[in-house]
């Protein structure tokens, strides 16, 4: 079993490497640079000239990783080098000092200039493979205690030890890393958090402009939300600041504030802020849970009723039944019972009551469920059928059993092993997969996020949305797979695929 998990982890990894390049090649080749700046609300507001025009845009790609891009400033003080000469003025000289640094550089270099200023700026276009390269191995950031470099800084200290930190208890706590706290417990699940290793999907535009892909998954959402928060300097008060959350801020970019909070000596003071409602991960796992619990709860024992009542009246009605479900779009089924539950006071759309209400989430998982419930019937009653006509149930006949005793002591459970392994496949499925649903009821989910990212051009968004979809149902297989041989211990793994 042991070698089966290895090779079949070794496979996954070259499944998702294929199909994250697949993702990021396409939509970083195919969708026009052009259309994600008309979701940037900050676009028309600070592009007043041609300059500032093409300063943004060039700073845009850069940060997206299109380009690299020197703008005036910083092509002069790296032209230095070749001559200390050399200044941002539009002249014949500089031309040519800016052209001999680019050759240095290498192939790619492209020498420009702005539109009413003619000052000169550089860019390189990154080829589509180093850009792949670049995405990847970024992927996987480890935090020790030589991360930060600040020059303005040079005393900083350099360590990584546990502590009984005034504000959150016992933590390994380290200095020169970007993160305060490396490891800390608290009551979220799963109660014992890291940031020693963790991943770096992109930065998210241009809807949640400069944030991190991960940030904003996991982050909650919503207004802030002030609690009694213990700072380390001992004062407690109300504040919205997520104290687990604290990175390196340069001192000389500390505030008074920040100084008040944390002290004058102590450069960890950035920090997110803690929110009200919870993140679209979060959301999207609360419905796609309940939606699988409820498809089978609802599927299972209609599926067994249909199998024991072969041909007979209520297998045909519920065959009829599920197969109009099947059939039924989406979208209808979505509007349909959107509509009765209006009528019952339910929300029908998320907003309305927000997360802070039961009732917020109660449409979106059942119209979850439903849509899950015929495909369970489906599979359930094929297999218990299928079981039916086995030499271990007419041995179980010629012994005198019922066909109740027969279905609920060896036929249930003989038919719960493939269902079983699909379990956490529906779960991933619901979750990536509900983006009707939440797009219809406002719900802000993965899902959701998804169709939204398409839409404004994200491109950031839409690969590292791949990317964990692809992780989770990787992830979903082979839970699957270990379910079964829990459920039924006959049932060996080996590395040929057998069992």
């Amino acid at each position: 079993m042991k070698k089966y998990i290895f090779e079949r982890i070794l496979r996954s990894l070259v499944s998702i490497l294929l199909v994250t390049t697949l993702t990021y090649v396409i939509v970083f080749t195919l969708v026009p640079t052009s259309l994600i700046f008309k979701q940037d609300p900050n676009y028309n507001k600070m592009v007043t000239t041609p300059d500032k025009k093409d300063n943004y845009r060039n700073t845009v790609f850069q940060r997206m990783g299109y380009i690299t891009y020197y703008n005036s400033k910083e092509l002069k003080n790296r032209a230095e080098k070749v001559d200390k000469s050399v200044t941002v003025e539009p002249t014949q000289k500089n031309k040519k000092i800016y052209q001999k640094y680019l050759k240095e550089l290498g192939h790619g270099w492209q020498l420009k200039t702005f539109t009413e200023s003619k000052e000169f700026y550089a860019i390189r276009k990154i080829p589509i493979h180093e850009r792949v390269w670049n995405f990847f191995s970024h992927m996987i950031v480890i935090d020790h205690p030589w991360v930060i470099q600040d020059p303005k800084n040079p005393k900083l200290e350099r360590y990584v030890r546990p502590e009984i930190d005034p504000a959150v208890g016992p933590a390994l706590v380290g200095s020169g890393t970007k993160h305060k706290y490396l490891i800390y417990f608290n009551s979220a699940f799963p109660f014992i958090h890291q940031n020693i290793v963790s991943f770096d999907l992109g930065t998210s535009y241009p809807t949640y402009a400069n944030i991190p892909v991960i940030q904003v998954i996991t982050q909650g959402q919503g207004r802030t939300l002030s609690e009694q928060t213990k700072f380390p300097t001992g004062v407690t008060k109300f504040s919205p600041i997520d104290i687990y959350s604290r990175t390196y801020k340069s001192p000389s970019q500390a505030d008074a504030r920040d100084r008040a909070n944390f002290g004058a000596k102590d450069p960890y003071t950035a920090t997110n802020n803690k929110h009200a409602e919870p993140s679209m991960i979060a959301n999207s796992f609360k419905i796609g849970i309940i939606g699988v619990l409820l498809s089978y709860v609802l599927g299972l024992p209609i599926g067994m009723l249909m199998a024991y009542y072969k041909d007979g009246v209520f297998d045909r009605f519920s065959t009829a039944v599920t197969t109009f479900m099947l059939a039924l779009p989406s979208i209808a089924l979505i509007y349909i019972i959107r509509f009765l539950g209006s009528k019952v006071g339910l929300p029908d759309t998320f907003p309305l009551l927000g997360a802070g209400n039961p009732k917020s989430y109660v449409l979106p998982a059942l119209i979850l469920g439903i849509l899950g419930t015929p495909g369970t019937v489906v599979w359930f009653r094929r297999y218990i059928v299928d079981l039916q006509g086995s030499d271990f149930v007419r041995f179980a006949r010629a012994k005198g059993l019922t066909e109740a005793e027969i279905s609920k002591h060896h036929l249930f459970k003989q038919a719960m092993v493939p269902i079983v392994n699909g379990i956490p496949q529906a779960i991933v499925a619901t979750i990536a997969g509900a983006t009707l649903t939440e797009t219809v009821f406002a719900f802000p989910g993965m899902g959701k996020m998804l169709i939204d990212a398409i839409k404004a051009a994200n491109n950031s968004m839409v690969v590292g949305l791949v990317f964990i979809f692809a992780v989770l149902s990787i992830l979903a297989l082979l839970a699957g797979d270990i379910l079964m041989t829990i459920l039924d211990p006959r049932i060996k793994l080996s590395s040929k695929g057998g069992k």
